[in-house]
């Protein structure tokens, strides 16, 4: 769905039957994991590495990039963090820098001491120096070298076990919405069956071989679609309309959705629309949907963000299936009309999404899990909370171009790029696996597999 730039574009849908486990309330350790952990900026969600003897935050990637470290006891209350590629070596300082330095010595200690909401600070023993950030320039991204000697949000640090904690899903009535996983159509719409979605060249590359209501009874529940303004409204397709045949308007694909979740009451659905019309035009498209609103859930109107997710069983009980989100901003629609007075969420304000693009058609992949919404003045990290309210996670699993056989091998490593590289990223599992050529591979069975248990990081 997303800034596919070769050939893609994007609106989710979820399942109620796929579930997620209810929150676990289990407190918080008083001091630092044991084990091997991530050192992850609360601020911008990157990982510290060991870069060649110094200490670079890089997009979080697993361990592909030395970013693990096993946090180890030493004398007088004191850790140390040792690379998990080079014991010997540790996560230490020398005068204002991070740096890696020899285990044992005295710039290898840290007082470890946690500093609210799972997060740690990490200071010289004896000193009020912490291991931070650098202040951000105005307009730009954060420096790539933490230093030794910040404090306040710049100093703190999530310690992120490797693997993920888990425990077991619970129940299905207590089973709430951030608890579940569900299988996503990148591009849901780009897909021949129904219609066309591009000029002739693009057309020719697919994100899906089934149309819309064929994905619903193979069990897919995100449906990324682009709806682009023209005389006939809102219209499903890739970058333009222009010299595409047979389009199909959002209202169509809408009422496929809604049709489906009537007859199927235990349902529930999310819709991320990469949107290029206006507010009137969408609410006018949107108008035209029979039930429509019957189905549309407002967690803008329930106190989501104070309380937390609902329970699926209660929307299910309530018939509330379905979400709309919107990629336009609040700021966007300033001066017009607003699209949250009608239902349809501005998608930053309840997400976060990973950067959608693995790579060229072919060729080997980027399997670097890191925000979208990262750099210049825009900075929201893939970890965001905000007390109760836990974002939902948007995780792409696609390349620039969809070729078909690309996607199966990509799809077949799906659950391991899940695990091991983007919910450790996010500290949390993905809500929705976004893709292309669902069929293809074992995008399924990687959705099943992560509503067999929660994180608890």
């Amino acid at each position: 769905m997303r800034l596919l730039r070769a050939v893609c574009g994007a609106v989710a849908a979820v399942s109620a039957a796929s579930l997620m486990t209810a929150p676990g309330a289990a407190a918080r350790p008083a001091g630092p994991p044991a084990g091997t952990v991530y050192v992850q900026s609360a601020v911008n969600g990157l990982n510290a590495s060991n870069s060649g003897g110094t200490i670079a935050l890089h997009r979080p990637q697993g361990n592909e990039d030395r970013q693990q470290w096993n946090v180890a006891p030493v004398s007088g209350g004191r850790h140390e963090l040792r690379s998990a590629d080079d014991p010997a070596r540790c996560l230490g300082r020398s005068g204002d820098r991070a740096v890696t330095v020899a285990c044992g010595g005295a710039d290898a200690g840290w007082e470890i001491a946690p500093a609210g909401n799972g997060r740690f600070s990490l200071a010289v023993p004896g000193t009020g120096n912490r291991l931070a950030l650098g202040e951000r320039p105005s307009g730009g991204s954060y420096p790539d070298q933490p230093r030794i000697g910040g404090d306040g949000d710049l100093a703190r640090w999530f310690l992120t076990p490797a693997p993920l904690p888990t425990a077991a899903m619970p129940p299905a009535d207590r089973r709430t919405l951030d608890q579940v996983t569900f299988l996503t159509a990148h591009n849901a719409y780009a897909n021949g069956v129904d219609g066309g979605f591009a000029p002739p060249i693009v057309n020719a590359f697919p994100n899906q071989k089934r149309g819309i209501e064929q994905q619903l009874a193979d069990g897919v529940r995100g449906f990324m679609l682009d709806i682009h303004q023209t005389p006939d409204g809102a219209i499903l397709c890739h970058n333009s309309c222009t010299l595409v045949s047979r389009p199909v308007a959002l209202r169509v694909d809408l009422q496929r959705i809604v049709n489906f979740l009537r007859r199927n009451p235990g349902q529930f659905a999310t819709a991320f629309l990469e949107d290029y019309v206006s507010a009137e035009v969408l609410r006018g498209e949107l108008d035209r949907v029979d039930g429509l609103s019957d189905v549309l859930y407002r967690p803008d109107r329930e106190g989501v963000h104070q309380q937390g997710w609902p329970r699926m069983a209660d929307l299910a009980r309530r018939g509330k299936q379905l979400l709309i989100f919107t990629d336009r901003t609040r700021a966007q629609d300033a001066g017009g009309p607003a699209r949250g007075d009608f239902g349809v969420l501005y998608q930053q304000e309840w997400t976060v999404e990973n950067h959608w693009s693995m790579g060229p058609g072919v060729g080997s992949s980027n399997w670097a899990c890191y925000s979208r919404w990262y750099g210049g003045d825009l900075n929201v990290p893939l970890t965001r909370e905000d007390g109760a309210f836990r974002p939902l996670f948007v995780m792409n699993h696609f390349r620039d171009v969809p070729v078909t056989a690309t996607a199966s091998l990509d799809n077949s490593r799906l659950l391991n790029r899940a695990e091991n590289f983007c919910a450790p990223a996010a500290r949390k599992k993905p809500n929705f696996l976004a893709v292309d050529h669902y069929d293809r591979g074992s995008a399924q069975s990687a959705v099943d597999r992560l509503n067999t248990y929660t994180v608890t990081p």
